[in-house]
């Protein structure tokens, strides 16, 4: 199978952000505790977007959603309102004929976008204001997934290559690499819970995923998982971690607290990317091989609906402040918007 198919001193401004975003996410979570927390998910958008769209992130600042185009190299910049292409971003080395736009994250917080670069080995910094690429960071070998931790401004990448199994850490004020982990075989998806700063990878090749300390850099865990483990993602207000297990069909259901596999849940065919809404403890994972969406309920841990979407579903990112989900078809050019 080919591999391919989030005047002041450093801590008084991360603990300033940390408040805010703490602050932000219980207001919404007591705003959504009604009967908007259980509306029926609705495809209300399809969106033509580059060619071989792999992964979404959103910026729900900039009601925006970011979306890496495989085969061009480029990134599709989607204006949530209007729901529709509003920029088109060359990534990477301009005279590299094959970069590959793979893994794409977002940092709110500084309107920061960043993408991987896979046959590059680098990663895009996207000024989000603008909409240009300020500069190129070279990381490990075949960099795939990507992930921020607002509150502490890192970013984490997966370098998927045999030669490097590593995860590099880079300073999103600096714009440096300042720390390579060493995780398990082909790292691909990566996810944090940015209230606990804690790193979890997904190891595809060994079916496992990896967990990191934040603060100091080390894995202080590795967790047996399903086959093929791909996507991940993280619940930071349940301190829930939820992995698309790709060869299984299933997602694995991981306590953040004891890092206990609790669950595992039959989904779709070739489960890929997957997101979370914290505010509704909604889960959604792409289905690759069945061209679905399934939507997991957080509290139960049952599928409550599967949702028909275009062709290879891969990427899916949410939007919490409009309760909008964008799912990336790999086989059509398109993103499916939606309604949560």
């Amino acid at each position: 199978m080919a591999r391919s198919s989030f005047t002041c001193s450093t801590e008084h401004r991360w603990s300033f952000g940390r408040i805010g975003v703490i602050t932000a996410l219980g207001a919404l979570a007591l705003t959504f505790a009604s009967p908007l927390a259980v509306a029926v998910p609705t495809v209300t958008a399809t969106i033509q977007v580059g060619s071989s769209p792999f992964f979404v992130a959103t910026s729900p600042l900039l009601n925006t959603a970011y979306v890496t185009n495989f085969n061009d190299n480029t990134v599709s910049v989607i204006n949530v309102r209007k729901r529709s292409v509003t920029a088109t971003i060359p990534v990477g080395n301009t005279n590299v004929h094959s970069n590959n736009a793979y893994g794409v994250a977002t940092n709110p917080l500084t309107k920061t976008v960043y993408v991987t670069n896979y046959t590059e080995g680098a990663v895009s910094v996207i000024n989000g204001r603008n909409n240009t690429v300020a500069t190129l960071i070279p990381v490990g070998n075949f960099p795939t997934g990507i992930a921020t931790n607002p509150l502490t401004n890192t970013v984490y990448v997966t370098n998927s290559d045999s030669k490097d199994n590593t995860v590099s850490v880079i300073n999103g004020q600096t714009n440096k690499v300042v720390a390579t982990v060493h995780v398990g075989a082909y790292p691909n998806g990566v996810a944090i819970n940015p209230l606990t700063n804690t790193i979890y990878v997904t190891n595809t090749d060994d079916g496992t995923v990896s967990v990191i300390n934040g603060w100091n850099n080390v894995v202080t865990e590795t967790i047996t998982v399903g086959t093929y483990p791909f996507g991940i993602a993280t619940n930071p207000l349940m301190n829930i971690v939820y992995v698309a297990n790709l060869i299984d069909g299933t997602m694995s259901v991981i306590s953040g607290r004891t890092n206990v596999v609790t669950h595992t849940i039959p989904v779709g065919s070739f489960p890929t990317g997957m997101a979370t809404n914290p505010v509704t403890s909604l889960v959604y994972v792409a289905n690759q091989g069945d061209n679905s969406v399934s939507v997991i309920s957080g509290r139960t841990n049952l599928v409550t609906r599967t949702i028909s979407v275009g062709n290879s579903p891969a990427g899916v990112a949410t939007n919490p402040l409009t309760d909008s989900i964008y799912v990336a078809n790999q086989g059509d050019d398109t993103v499916t918007v939606i309604a949560g």
